[in-house]
């Protein structure tokens, strides 16, 4: 009997044994990304044109508020949840996330927004974090790219409609309060149904680890069950080749994110476009992102997931390469749709890796470390991307990261090995 076939207790892992339970956790997620849409589109052009903030460095702060809470928390989402269970931490973020829209609407100085942005990291590592934790937990170990897949997709295709709607709403009512009452009502309904209709998971995480199987190359044997949080950490972090090379990845990604969410609507405000035009640019990227994990997440299952890491991570340096050489709103939407194209083919496979190297006894936290350098990402993104662009343009700050990006799949291509249990080698 295999690992997604067990059971006991009533307990199966499998992703048609669990599909009301891992359908309703997609649906949690997308009004997880939700949360994180409403400031796509409207915060640079509200730090710009209501708070007067002219300097880069200074409009980033809050990405860099963000980014930071974020990653922090995103390891601590791991760890307790291990100690405590996946749902309590779930509603501990949603909880956080009920009062940020509110303090974006009557913020009276950017101090507010920044604040309120330290609250959506915490929520959003708490909230993103765990539910990726439950559908791997559910799913078991032959279907995590098709189960990120699903995940990565619901989220960001949520950030893309409401990056969209919050452009329509501002073009149409103006910046502040409409476009923030969707965030309102994300918040009540994500509480509710994590409150009401979510279970708990972590029964299923052992049942698993029950059954866990190392590797026939014997790559893992080194990776037992018995790893404290230190432990935990330096593997996922810099010893173990696959993990490591991960983590690195998904920092320079979110890097990536943090640039074009902070700086790309002043770009394109500054060339001319309109709040409408910005605001579908600013949900082309992520919609794009979004819709493609539903065919990468399961693609990495069949085809490996090196391959697609490191053809990612180069197609995202072509697109950002295109945006700096770009002026215009035809150029910018192909430039758009390549970076969603290639951080789609990065996104869930990262995390699938994750997955099928570390052990079920401490996934969860190997997760969560990674996610700590992922989002760590949007940090880093904002300050190097505030100070390059103040220093010398928003162009230069678009050439850096591209390079740093393709530097970045070439480490995974030459560090890398493949993961899949039925791919590696």
């Amino acid at each position: 009997m295999t690992a997604a076939e067990s059971t006991t207790d009533g307990i199966r892992l499998g992703l048609l044994a669990n599909l009301a339970q891992f359908s309703l956790l997609v649906a949690v997620n997308a009004l997880v990304g939700g949360m994180l849409g409403q400031e796509r589109t409207v915060l640079p052009l509200l730090a710009e044109r209501e708070f007067g903030l002219t300097a880069h460095t200074t409009a980033l702060t809050y990405i860099l508020a963000f980014g930071a809470t974020k990653a922090a928390t995103n390891y601590v989402a791991g760890t307790l949840a291990d100690r405590y269970g996946r749902k309590p931490v779930l509603l501990a973020g949603w909880m956080i996330a009920v009062p940020i829209p509110l303090m974006l609407i009557w913020a009276p100085s950017w101090g507010w927004v920044v604040a309120a942005n330290v609250l959506l990291g915490i929520s959003q590592g708490l909230t993103w974090s765990t539910t990726v934790i439950m559908k791997i937990d559910l799913v078991g170990p032959r279907r995590r790219g098709l189960a990120m897949g699903l995940n990565e997709a619901a989220g960001y295709l949520a950030v893309a409609a409401t990056a969209l709607a919050t452009g329509y709403l501002a073009a149409r009512y103006g910046l502040r309060p409409e476009p923030f009452y969707l965030g309102i009502a994300f918040a009540a309904l994500g509480l509710g149904l994590s409150t009401l209709a979510v279970r708990e998971t972590r029964d299923h995480a052992r049942l698993e680890a029950g059954t866990h199987t190392t590797r026939i190359d014997g790559r893992h044997d080194h990776l037992h069950a018995a790893l404290t949080d230190r432990q935990v950490f330096a593997q996922t972090s810099f010893r173990e080749p696959a993990l490591s090379s991960a983590s690195q990845a998904g920092m320079v990604n979110n890097l990536n994110d943090g640039l074009a969410w902070g700086l790309f609507p002043i770009l394109f405000a500054a060339a001319g476009l309109s709040l409408t035009q910005i605001g579908v640019l600013a949900a082309l990227y992520p919609a794009v992102w979004g819709l493609g994990q539903l065919i990468t997440g399961a693609w990495s299952d069949r085809l490996g997931r090196k391959p697609l890491i490191v053809a990612g991570m180069l197609v995202q340096a072509i697109a950002l390469g295109l945006v700096a050489t770009s002026a215009s709103f035809g150029n910018w939407a192909v430039a758009a749709v390549l970076l969603g194209a290639g951080t789609a083919m990065v996104y869930p496979t990262l995390l699938a890796a994750i997955s099928d190297v570390a052990h079920p006894a401490w996934r969860a936290r190997s997760v969560g470390v990674y996610r700590l350098w992922r989002d760590g990402g949007f940090a880093v993104g904002a300050l190097v991307a505030g100070l390059l662009a103040d220093a010398f343009t928003i162009a230069i700050a678009v050439w850096v990261v591209a390079v740093l990006t393709a530097a970045s799949g070439l480490l995974a291509a030459s560090r890398m090995y493949e993961t899949h249990p039925r791919t590696g080698r």
